[in-house]
């Protein structure tokens, strides 16, 4: 093959991989909003307000003025459940020096992909210790971009998708200072490792030759930050805080491997290959407010900056920027806690989020769509210093097109486009979740 081809055909195939990391089923995109049992309860309505170490992801202000010391632990099941259709995927390969003109045909492989997020299980955790009465520092460990699709090599979706895994891991030192009785203020650094591996498959130039495939892994530490603020008194609480956006540089390799005929030339491993994205921002406004002595009313809205997530840019010997053009998006949650004992709290709560990726640009890796999430819960005092939490979320998602056309080796003589036309059907996902808080 031509040397000149070499750099847009490898260029081009990952271009056609349509490289973006895996969408959760019940944050916002690939967000996951699991980070507490209690606030799970009541679908993730009041954390930016409430206090103590359950709520520091959120807002670092919540640890404030803290009497005792306090650790939390807990786990997320989530069980995702959903089909990626195909509606009629057209691929035409490319046209060979004296062979027959191709056109469009159906991309073929199985037509409905079942459950393709695989289910997990996410932890979390905080510890906070007040320094005196007013100033408190605290620690947090998360997962807030975790999970793993998977697609069969015979799916439909094949070109776009087969395997894409990403796991974080969210250290967040805290600081919490309650400068009057009525305001707390706090500040935190994120700490956060991300590893991702992703793969698809690639295209040969005729249908009877078996696809080959690439693969990038990569991983990398980066820093972020979060700032808040909590206004008190008798009857309510107000909270407002700022998680920043993350640029993340991973650094790895690719693999492409089971090209044959004129593109075997681009099967290679290439070390040390770099890739960067943002995740967004997050502008967190919430409320509490005490309507009984034993009824709270909580409202949350959140705004994601997902438009960040515009591209994904690879370096050398890649250099090329892959566009997602996801756009900003946000959530709304309402709900309750009712002290039904002086041991028993219940609580529950409703969440509408509307996700960041539009028509047009959806694939099959992350098949998001908007939702509602509508989740009940409890917590029990076993002790004084002991309260254990659980809660259950059903999350119900509308369906939603999969569309974003891609081409194969773009550009070259071997050009090989792809029109994708499908859709997300029937997805829900299940979340369980268990925790408990002690203090001391």
């Amino acid at each position: 093959m031509n040397k000149s081809l070499k750099a847009p055909l490898l260029v081009s195939a990952i271009l056609s991989s349509s490289f973006a990391f895996a969408g959760a089923a019940h944050g916002q995109a690939f967000y996951l909003q699991e980070q507490s049992t209690r606030g799970q309860g009541r679908a993730f309505s009041g954390e930016g307000a409430d206090t103590g170490a359950s709520s520091l992801w959120w807002n670092p202000a919540a640890i404030a003025g803290m009497e005792r010391g306090e650790a939390v632990i807990g786990a997320s099941a989530i069980i995702p459940k959903g089909d990626v259709v195909d509606n009629g995927t057209l691929i035409r390969r490319p046209t060979l020096p004296g062979g027959p003109v191709q056109t469009f045909q159906p991309v073929g492989g199985d037509r409905v992909s079942s459950d393709p997020i695989n289910r997990g299980v996410v932890p979390s955790g905080a510890v906070a210790i007040p320094l005196n009465d007013r100033v408190a520092v605290g620690l947090a460990v998360t997962s807030p971009y975790s999970f793993t699709t998977e697609y069969n090599t015979t799916s439909w979706a094949r070109y776009s998708a087969l395997k894409t895994e990403l796991r974080t891991i969210d250290i967040q030192p805290s600081i919490g200072i309650a400068v009057l009785d009525w305001l707390r203020v706090g500040g935190a650094l994120n700490v956060e490792y991300t590893k991702a591996e992703l793969g698809n498959a690639l295209p040969n130039v005729l249908a009877t030759l078996p696809d080959g495939y690439q693969r990038l892994k990569g991983d990398g530490w980066d820093l972020g930050w979060s700032a808040g603020v909590q206004l008190h008194n008798d009857w309510a609480t107000v909270g407002i805080s700022y998680k920043s956006r993350i640029k993340h540089n991973l650094k790895g390799s690719l693999e492409v491997g089971g090209l044959l005929g004129p593109l075997a030339t681009q099967n290679r491993t290439i070390d040390g290959a770099t890739a960067t994205f943002y995740t967004p921002a997050q502008i967190i406004v919430a409320g509490r407010f005490r309507a009984t002595d034993k009824l709270t009313l909580n409202a949350q809205a959140v705004r994601f900056t997902w438009a960040d997530f515009d591209a994904i840019r690879l370096g050398a010997p890649i250099n090329t920027a892959i566009p997602e053009n996801y756009k900003n998006s946000f959530s709304l949650a309402g709900g309750f806690d009712y002290a039904a004992t002086d041991r028993l709290t219940v609580r529950a709560g409703v969440q509408r989020g509307i996700t960041p990726t539009q028509n047009g640009n959806r694939d099959a890796r992350v098949p998001d769509a908007n939702r509602w999430n509508y989740s009940i819960g409890g917590s029990y005092k076993v002790t004084p210093r002991l309260t254990l939490d659980a809660a259950g979320s059903y999350i119900d998602f509308a369906n939603a097109p999969i569309d974003r056309r891609t081409a194969a080796y773009n550009g070259t003589i071997l050009a090989t486009p792809i029109l994708t036309n499908g859709q997300v059907q029937n997805a829900k996902a299940f979340v369980a979740s268990i925790g408990g808080r002690f203090s001391f």
